[in-house]
């Protein structure tokens, strides 16, 4: 056997993970964790095929991990000032995310086309007026529809704020046809037109279907290339499609007179609350955020073992993510990022994450944790940041700064009291 021969079978193994890593974003069958109950407290237990981890919740098992820096260059310069971090290093993070993580948005990508659909000058006993807008993309013969819903007072003399909230549901999941799953306005509908704001919803699936084997339905199957059925390894998952689509709302809301789009504000919960801080590294139209209980590979530390992790991540949901994510099982120390870039990605921009007491496997210390170490890049850019480094009482809103927490006492959901901080939090920046 040759020396050539000798390499290229050395090689075979490499070449098999990289193909069954991408395979595995898209059949999203195989490699799915083992569900193995609960603990004492109720947290769910996973076990991790590829890497045969359980799920921690025990703060003296969590292993010491060191942060990646955001203020240190990939090649080991550091970040001496605003303009440095603006200019070079956050874009050099938007690549490393794009290319890691999340996955780039191919050029192909096809316009969307608004089009109004309905009105009411007597929404909401007649405090609101509400639009219909349909945001169209793809061609006639295999297109889709973004069902925007938007409010505005009544008494509304010039522009308005608005909040954006992206919702589960729309689509064309199995067992619902496009359009049947029922809009959640928030449950502060009433306290946001008092302020004088607008608030508007769109459901997710109406932009990209959020299963396996789904790249057809919706847009990223759209911007595929003559025979690609796939996204390639460093290509959009579907976060990054969800992410493009609020994109293409602030575009519509930039045409509409009655909105301020200086001042929208993006609101998302679990895998959504991942999107909407990506949607805003991506987007600086974006002017505020509000990143609900959004846990692994969105506001908690990857690298603190707690919870859900990386591995459950890529095994469960892979086709939310680039394919070259599936690099990173049982490596999460390796990865270039950690969730305080993504929430630094923002900056000087104000973010408000919150977590449940009774949703640990999102790992809410994690999330807190995660703000204080984004800190130092708000600082850089003559922000305050969180303002505290030490987790406060439980249900006391932190809002002094730029970076806003709230750890509610319940579930894995966007509460009324995280709406009600979340708001006192905005009026800081949307008066």
């Amino acid at each position: 056997m040759t020396l050539s021969e000798r390499a290229f079978i050395a090689l075979i193994p490499i070449a098999c993970l990289a193909v069954a890593g991408i395979a595995q974003r898209t059949a999203g069958q195989q490699g799915r964790s083992t569900n193995l109950g609960t603990d004492p407290n109720g947290n769910p237990i996973r076990l991790a095929l590829k890497t045969g981890h359980v799920s921690n919740y025990d703060e003296t098992k969590v292993p010491p991990y060191t942060l990646p820096d955001p203020l240190v260059f990939a090649d080991g310069r550091r970040v001496l000032s605003a303009r440095s971090w603006l200019a070079d290093r956050r874009p050099e993070l938007i690549r490393l995310y794009e290319t890691e993580i999340y996955g780039r948005v191919p050029a192909s990508v096809p316009d969307v086309r608004w089009e109004l659909t309905a009105t009411d000058p007597h929404a909401r006993g007649d405090t609101a007026i509400m639009k219909a807008i349909a945001g169209v993309f793809g061609p006639k013969d295999r297109s889709f529809r973004i069902n925007l819903t938007m409010y505005t007072p009544v008494k509304a003399a010039k522009p308005v704020p608005m909040i954006l909230i992206v919702n589960f549901g729309g689509g064309t999941a199995p067992g619902s046809a496009r359009g049947s799953v029922p809009l959640g306005d928030p449950p502060v509908a009433a306290e946001i037109l008092d302020r004088g704001w607008g608030y508007a919803t769109i459901r997710y699936q109406d932009i990209q279907a959020d299963r396996a084997d789904a790249w057809s339905d919706g847009v990223i199957g759209l911007a595929f290339a003559e025979g690609q059925h796939e996204p390639r390894a460093d290509e959009w998952g579907t976060i990054s499609a969800w992410a493009w689509g609020i994109s293409r709302v602030i575009d519509y809301f930039e045409t509409d007179k009655s909105v301020d789009a200086k001042r929208i504000a993006v609101q998302g919960h679990s895998r959504l609350g991942k999107t909407v801080l990506w949607a805003s590294a991506r987007d600086a139209r974006i002017a505020a955020v509000f990143s609900s209980c959004a846990g692994e590979m969105g506001s908690a530390l990857a690298r603190r073992d707690w919870g859900e992790t990386v591995d459950d991540m890529a095994q469960n949901f892979g086709w939310q993510f680039a394919g070259n994510f599936q690099k990173w099982v049982g490596r999460w120390n390796d990865m270039p990022v950690d969730a305080h870039m993504l929430i630094a990605l923002s900056a000087p921009r104000p973010v408000f994450v919150t977590g449940g007491t009774a949703d640990q496997w999102a790992d809410p210390v994690g999330e807190f944790k995660a703000l204080v170490a984004a800190g130092p890049v708000y600082r850089l850019l003559g922000k305050k940041g969180l303002g505290v480094s030490t987790l406060p009482p439980l249900d006391t809103p932190i809002i002094e700064g730029d970076l806003g927490w709230y750890y509610h006492t319940g579930p894995h959901a966007a509460t009324p009291a995280d709406w009600t901080a979340f708001l006192s939090f905005l009026a800081r920046h949307f008066r």
